[in-house]
């Protein structure tokens, strides 16, 4: 969102702030002489009144309230005035600061998104690093390293575009279609070296060729998510099963993993913000991959579930509209 248009919002959200404020205190001060006026003209009452002007006038009939009556009303709504009056500036301030809550939200989740979607490819790239100085020392060749370095940071560029697209609540362009078999097999391939430092073996499973109406950074990120939670619940030694398919208008992509189960936690509550399971594992975790995953996934009319979980692994499927 530019500054442009938040300005404008500013002056909007001011502006109803201020007819707000204007239109209750009219409200209240209208309300309140019509109770003066209807009380005083019912406790009124009727007396005879001699004029001083001489035997032609005669004596006439008046309305006659008594004045401590009338101060002791005044008063009265003097103070319930108040009392509304600071009832409706108290609304006033808290529809004034709700914007300002919604932003300071935003600007909290959008960091923690950011620092989390970015912890996956910085680990890629140290554990590249790490092959290219020991390649560098026994003096064998670099140039494949050194590609797929490359295209690493090409992708970190994409996904901090589509975080901020994500921040914008932007819609997927027009006409995106991305090849989900081609995108999982690049995703798990740069997730490869991550898998041979934790000693989990990936395998990938295509069973047809879906095109989806996602762009592909946003389907890279899901898969990228969805397989590095696999792998860090997955003991060394076990398989993570990555599948493509289709189920009517609908591509799926499965991903099985031979943990230990989802534990500490209903299997509906994972892809929550800084939702956690039990059990320890390889690396820190902030609850934030999964929930972002489903927040990708709904951005582009999709969908991710637990399809299933035992103490024989967890599988977690992934729905994405076809072409």
């Amino acid at each position: 969102m530019t500054l442009a248009a938040d300005r404008s919002r500013v002056r909007r959200a001011a502006l109803s702030i201020g007819l707000y404020v204007g239109i209750a205190s009219a409200v209240l001060t209208v309300a309140g002489v019509a109770v003066l006026i209807t009380t005083v003209s019912l406790r009124a009452r009727q007396e005879s009144v001699e004029h001083r002007l001489g035997p032609p006038h005669g004596a006439e009939v008046a309305w006659v309230v008594e004045r401590d009556e009338v101060i002791g009303l005044v008063a009265l709504l003097g103070a319930v005035g108040i009392v509304l009056l600071g009832v409706v500036a108290w609304l006033a301030a808290h529809r004034a600061v709700a914007p300002l809550a919604e932003a300071l939200r935003l600007q909290r989740n959008f960091v923690a998104d950011a620092s989390h979607e970015l912890r996956t490819p910085l680990t890629v790239l140290t554990s590249r690093l790490q092959v290219l100085e020991r390649r560098l020392d026994r003096g064998e060749p670099v140039e494949e390293v050194v590609g797929r370095l490359r295209t690493d940071v090409a992708s970190m560029a994409d996904v901090i575009d589509d975080l901020l697209l994500g921040a914008e609540a932007a819609e997927a362009a027009d006409g995106a279609a991305t090849p989900l078999a081609d995108a999982v097999r690049a995703a798990v391939s740069s997730l490869e070296v991550l898998a041979q430092r934790t000693g989990v073996r990936v395998e990938t499973r295509v069973e047809a060729q879906p095109l989806v109406a996602v762009p592909r950074v946003a389907v890279t990120r899901c898969v990228v998510a969805l397989v590095d939670n696999a792998l860090q619940h997955t003991p060394a030694g076990g398989v993570v099963e990555v599948g493509v398919g289709v189920a009517g208008r609908t591509a799926t992509l499965r991903v099985r993993d031979t943990g230990p189960g989802i534990q500490g936690i209903s299997p509906d509550r994972v892809f929550e913000r800084f939702a956690h399971t039990e059990g320890d594992r390889p690396r820190r975790s902030f609850g934030l991959g999964l929930a972002l995953v489903r927040d990708i996934a709904r951005r582009h009319h999709g969908d991710v579930a637990v399809e299933s979980t035992s103490p024989e692994g967890t599988t977690m499927l992934l729905r994405l509209p076809r072409l």
